[in-house]
Parts: C-alpha cells; sequence; structure tokens
C-alpha cells in the first residue's frame, strides 16, 4: 500500500515511477534502465529485513551512479554506514514517519536525485553516535560542526540560516570554513557539500 502511495504521489508530480516487488527484480531493472533515482524500503520480501539497504549496498559495489533513497520504520546503523562508506554522492535515508510529510519528501527525492543528500535528523543523530569522530572533525568549531550537522540532514544554507537564527552570510562563512579544515579542495568532478557530509558521517565504528 506505501509503494502504490509513493508511485500516485510521485506520477502526480509528473515522475514517472516504476515499481518492482523485490531486491532481484530492483537490480534487474537498474541493470536493463537505470533510474533518475530508486527509492527503496530497507526492508523488502522475502524475509522484510535487511533486503533493501542490502540491495542499495549491491547497486553501489556494482559501481551503478544511480541515487539512492532509503526509507524505514527503524534506523539500521551498520549498513548503512556501510553504504555511506562508497563514497557516492546522492543518497539518502529517511524514516517513513518523515516520507508522510508529502512536500518535505518530494524535496528530498529531488536533491537525491541531484546528487545531493537527505538524511533524517535522527538517522544523522544514531549514525554519528555509533561512530568516532575522525582527527579532521576535531578542528572545526562548535558552530561549524553544527552547521554540518545540518548539511548532513540535507539543508540549504538558506534552510541552516533561518534554523540556527543567523544571516545567511555567516552560514556561508562557516560552510567554507568546513570545507577548508575538510581539506576539501573545488575540483570540477566532486561535490564538496556532499564530500563533507561523508566526511561527517563515514567514520570508524
Amino acid at each position: 500500500m506505501l509503494r502504490e502511495g509513493l508511485a500516485r504521489i510521485l506520477g502526480d508530480e509528473g515522475f514517472e515511477v516504476s515499481t518492482v516487488g523485490g531486491p532481484d527484480e530492483l537490480l534487474d531493472c537498474i541493470e536493463a534502465q537505470p533510474p533518475d533515482v530508486a527509492i527503496v524500503d530497507v526492508r523488502m520480501p522475502p524475509t522484510h529485513t535487511d533486503e533493501g539497504i542490502r540491495a542499495a549496498i549491491e547497486i553501489r559495489r556494482r559501481g551503478h551512479p544511480t541515487p539512492v533513497l532509503l526509507f524505514s520504520q527503524y534506523i539500521e546503523t551498520t549498513r548503512a554506514i556501510e553504504l555511506l562508506r562508497s563514497g557516492s554522492s546522492g543518497f539518502g535515508y529517511l524514516l517513513k514517519d518523515r516520507v508522510l510529510d508529502v512536500d518535505d519528501f518530494l524535496a528530498a527525492v529531488r536533491r537525491v536525485a541531484g546528487g545531493g543528500t537527505a538524511i533524517d535528523p535522527l538517522i544523522v543523530s544514531a549514525l554519528v553516535g555509533t561512530s568516532h569522530p575522525p582527527d579532521l572533525l576535531t578542528s572545526l568549531s562548535p558552530r561549524e560542526l553544527d552547521v554540518l550537522r545540518l548539511m548532513a540532514e540535507g539543508l540549504t544554507n538558506s534552510a541552516i540560516s533561518s534554523r540556527l537564527h543567523m544571516a545567511r552570510r555567516t552560514v556561508e562563512t562557516h560552510v567554507n570554513g568546513v570545507f577548508t579544515k575538510l581539506r576539501l579542495v573545488p575540483t570540477q568532478d566532486d561535490h564538496r557539500r556532499v564530500q563533507a557530509v561523508l566526511t561527517y558521517l563515514r567514520n570508524e565504528p
């Protein structure tokens, strides 16, 4: 029911949608005709445990650039960290309660399809709580860490400005400070914002 409901919401917004019934069908679909974004339930048939996130890991292992937006009733940290360590952009992980906010859900789909991130705040907290911060993060100021944490949730500079009650120019200064301290040099291929988020989340457990 949720799958069909999401398909209808996306279809109403002009997305061309194909649905699959399980991880094997998902992988076959991506091999045959890669979508702009794969929206995957962490719990898929046949056992409804972690087939979805394992399929997402397999997508990355095969070298497919397909952006993946996971959603789940519960937080699955171990395999989420494994997926983040792939280093690929275009990744999202939302709790199902968040999916019920249609506008936020659609914004997350578009952001992930565009190569960005959209990670539920509760999942960010859980992922960080299972890791030790790397040396690079210790160079960030408390406010820079606040900004980076909100970047990890997928917030834009304007949204961060509103959340932290600070001027957008100040947010931009903190974002540039994060890039500098994390040694993220601008290149044509790398999206520094995504790389900063991955540096934040991809820690040794």
